[in-house]
C-alpha cells in the first residue's frame, strides 16, 4: 500500500503515479490532528451510569453462500427501523462492541451488528477459505444478499473500518463511517500495532480469577484496557471482563491478523459514496496521524476528530458516535458539513426532522 512518509507530506499515489497535494489540504489535516499536542489535555464527557439502555439481545444466525466459496454462517443481531445501517467491529472483538450505540440508533435507523467469521458467535471460515480482504468483503455480500439488504450504510471500526471502505469500493455500500480504519499505516505503525494486539491477547489469557477482581476497581482497569479505551477507568467491569473473554476466544484472530499483513489494504478513492473517517486523538494503536493518509486517499471523505476518544470511541463518547452514525448515513448527506470537523464536546447536534428550523449552532 502506498503510505506517506509522514502525517502531513502532501503527497500520495493516485493511479500508480504520484501527485502532490495542495498545501492548504495539508494544513487542514495538520489542524485538525491537533500537531503533536498530548490528547490527555482533552477531556472526554463521561455519560452516567444507566443513562444509555442496554441493546435489547436477540442473536440470529444466516447462511449465505459467496459465490466460488463455501457456505458460511453468521450471528447477527438485528433492531430498530428506518435506513439499514450494518455494524462491523474490530480485530479480536464482535458485534456487543457496539451494545453503547445501538440502543441511541435504532429509533430512527435499523441497525445489523454482526459477528466476523470467526469472533464472537460465528464460526471460522472453512480451513480451505483464506481470511483475506477479498474474500470477507465477497462473504459479507453474500450475507448482505441473504439478509435482504441492497446496498446498507455500513458502519465499521478498526478492522471492520476497513472491510466497510474494501465493501464501498466493491459498490455494496451506500455509504461509509469507519471509525480508526486499519491500513493506513505504514510498516513501522504496523509492527507497532500488531505488538500491541499481541500483547493484548495474551492478556486476555489471563483466567477470569484475576481478571474479573481487576475489573472491579478502575486502577485495574486501566491496566486491562488502557490500549483501547480513553477513560478505560470509566469502563463498566462486566464490560470490560467481557472483551478480554472474547479476544480470548477469537478463533479468527491469528489467521485475521496474519492476513493484515498484506501490502496494498486499501489503495484508490471511494467516488460516488459518502464516506465520513473518525478518529480519536488518544488512540495508542493507531494512532490519529494516520488520519491523514486517509483524507489523501480519499479526498471526498469527512473527517471528524474525536477529543481524547482513545481505539474504541463507542465506549469512550457513544453519544458522539451515534451522532456521527446518524448524520454521515442520512441520505442526501448534509452539504453544509465541513470536511474537518472536531467536536468540543460529546454532544452533536441532534438529527432534526425534515421542516424542523435549524436553532442549534453546529459544534466544530
Amino acid at each position: 500500500m502506498a503510505v506517506l512518509a509522514s502525517p502531513f507530506t502532501a503527497a500520495t499515489y493516485l493511479g500508480g503515479g504520484m501527485r502532490r497535494t495542495r498545501t492548504w489540504a495539508t494544513e487542514q489535516v495538520r489542524r485538525w490532528t491537533g500537531g503533536t499536542s498530548p490528547a490527555s489535555s482533552v477531556q472526554v464527557k463521561n455519560v452516567p451510569e444507566g443513562a444509555i439502555p442496554a441493546a435489547v439481545k436477540g442473536v440470529s444466525f444466516v447462511e449465505a453462500r459467496p459465490e466460488g466459496l463455501a457456505p458460511m454462517t453468521l450471528a447477527y443481531e438485528r433492531h430498530g427501523s428506518g435506513e439499514p445501517v450494518v455494524l462491523l467491529h474490530g480485530l479480536g472483538s464482535r458485534r456487543q462492541a457496539w451494545d453503547p450505540v445501538v440502543p441511541l440508533l435504532v429509533a430512527e435507523r435499523e441497525v445489523i451488528t454482526v459477528d466476523l467469521p470467526g469472533f464472537g458467535e460465528s464460526p471460522e471460515s472453512p480451513a480451505c477459505v483464506p481470511c483475506d480482504l477479498p474474500t470477507v468483503v465477497s462473504e459479507l455480500g453474500a450475507v448482505f444478499t441473504a439478509l435482504g439488504l441492497d446496498r446498507p450504510h455500513v458502519v465499521g471500526h478498526s478492522l471492520g473500518g476497513l472491510i466497510a471502505l474494501r465493501l464501498a469500493q466493491a459498490h455494496l455500500a451506500r455509504s461509509v463511517i469507519a471509525l480508526a480504519p486499519a491500513g493506513f499505516w505504514n510498516e513501522a505503525e504496523r509492527r507497532y500495532a500488531y505488538a500491541v494486539l499481541a500483547a493484548a491477547h495474551q492478556m486476555a489469557r489471563l483466567p477470569d480469577s484475576i481478571v474479573v477482581p481487576l475489573s472491579k476497581t478502575p486502577v485495574g482497569r486501566v491496566a486491562l484496557t488502557g490500549t483501547l479505551y480513553g477513560r478505560p477507568e470509566l469502563c463498566p467491569p462486566d464490560a470490560v471482563a467481557a472483551s478480554l473473554q472474547a479476544m480470548r476466544q477469537a478463533a479468527g484472530f491469528a489467521a485475521t491478523l496474519r492476513a493484515g499483513r498484506a501490502p496494498d489494504l486499501f489503495l484508490g478513492d471511494i467516488p460516488g459514496v459518502p464516506v465520513t473517517i473518525a478518529w480519536g486523538s488518544g488512540d495508542h494503536i493507531l494512532p490519529i496521524r494516520q488520519a491523514a493518509r486517509a483524507a489523501a486517499m480519499i479526498p471526498g471523505a469527512r473527517m471528524v476528530r474525536l477529543p481524547g476518544c482513545g481505539h474504541i470511541p463507542m465506549n469512550d463518547t457513544p453519544e458522539v458516535v451515534a451522532r456521527i452514525i446518524l448524520q454521515g448515513t442520512t441520505v442526501p448527506p448534509d452539504p453544509t458539513w465541513p470536511r474537518y470537523t472536531s467536536p468540543t464536546s460529546c454532544t452533536l447536534k441532534r438529527q432534526r426532522p425534515p421542516g424542523e428550523p435549524d436553532e442549534t449552532p453546529r459544534a466544530v
